[in-house]
């Protein structure tokens, strides 16, 4: 089953608005309850609802992370500032627990199950067995998996976006600013979900300049920094200036060799908004607004309207974009500028379809 992303009445936000920045201990019960890490001192205490829900009923959602953890600074910390938004905005009562190896996924998953969690999200497509595992056996949970496929059952939700649009936008402006005619590609593991990044940001580049090359690595994991720095670093000797990555955690070493190298080297981020990491040397942002599709999945369920099947989102559900480039648009020349935002509407408009393969 397919839905539409108005059908899951995901808000459309301006681009400011969507960019602004998405608990430790044991649960009460007869059961064992989730061991979740300690958060950041920036992220709320999360045993505690922020509010009395605006609509419908209290909730709790739980948050099974992957390897990469809250604190990735991309795809589940994203996740997470969802939950957060959530509890702000409808009393919703939210804790996160870490997987630290894969097979941890199904007894963090069930874990939340037995102890009263109304939804429980599984972040990421390396959980999809684990989801298929667990959810059958509690039919009033309701359970939503990111980038994932979630079981053809009524209490089973699968969150997906096309991831190749946005990362087409960010090879294209790479193909415009290059200075070395060559850019590179770091993901985390090579897999179908991120040779869709690959394959967009290389059609997007070649688009704008055909003369382009395109360096490109795996590290086989998404949670090595001094791996993502090691890859970056070999693909600059190897001339690139500009270094895209989809890889989380891994991506922030990545980030951290580009600062290092300076003037004339830019990184592009993934998931978050990640400019702010290296200002000035972090070209532009990937945007997949996974904090507003948790968000409102737990508002939804809330309200009893909780929506299953699968959700695709992309450019034109807003659901996909570039960051706004604050530190970066003064660099750029306006042309590019113009080129990147007409690409963006001929995908909004159906007339160009980035590859999600190579």
């Amino acid at each position: 089953m397919r839905t539409s992303f108005a059908a899951f009445s995901l808000h459309r936000f301006s681009w400011l608005i969507c960019f602004l920045p998405l608990a430790a201990g044991y649960l009460t019960g007869c059961s064992p309850a989730p061991e979740s890490a300690t958060p950041s001192p920036s992220v709320a205490d999360s045993t505690t609802p922020a509010s009395t829900p605006v609509a419908g009923k209290k909730i709790k959602a739980g948050l099974v992370t992957d390897v990469g953890g809250v604190n990735d600074k991309s795809f589940n910390a994203s996740a997470w500032d969802g939950m957060q938004k959530a509890q702000k905005e409808v009393g919703a009562e939210i804790k996160y627990t870490e997987s630290r190896v894969n097979a941890d996924y199904v007894s963090n998953l069930t874990q939340y199950a037995q102890n009263g969690y109304d939804v429980v999200f599984a972040v990421g497509f390396l959980m999809q067995d684990a989801v298929k595992d667990v959810a059958p056996k509690y039919p009033n949970v309701k359970f939503a998996i990111i980038d994932g496929d979630a079981p053809n059952l009524p209490n089973c939700l699968s969150i997906k976006f096309r991831e190749e649009e946005g990362s087409y936008l960010a090879g294209a402006l790479a193909g415009l600013v290059t200075k070395t005619n060559v850019i590179g590609f770091v993901g985390g593991m090579q897999m179908p979900l991120i040779e869709k990044f690959e394959a967009g940001y290389e059609a997007g580049a070649k688009a704008t300049n055909p003369k382009v090359s395109v360096k490109v690595g795996y590290a086989g994991k998404f949670d090595d920094p001094q791996k993502g720095q090691e890859l970056a670093l070999s693909q600059m000797g190897a001339k690139a200036d500009i270094i895209y990555h989809a890889a989380g955690k891994t991506g922030i070493g990545v980030i951290k060799a580009v600062q290092n190298k300076g003037a004339g080297f830019y990184a592009i981020g993934v998931d978050k908004d990640q400019d702010g990491e290296a200002p000035g040397r972090v070209l532009t942002s990937m945007v997949k607004r996974v904090d507003v599709a948790v968000a409102n999945a737990i508002k939804s369920a809330a309200e009893g309207k909780f929506q299953t099947g699968t959700i695709v989102l992309g450019l034109k559900e807003d659901g996909i974009g570039l960051s706004p480039m604050q530190y970066t648009r003064k660099d750029i020349p306006p042309a590019a500028l113009k080129t990147i935002e007409e690409l963006k509407a001929k995908i909004i408009a159906g007339s160009l379809k980035p590859p999600t393969s190579k």
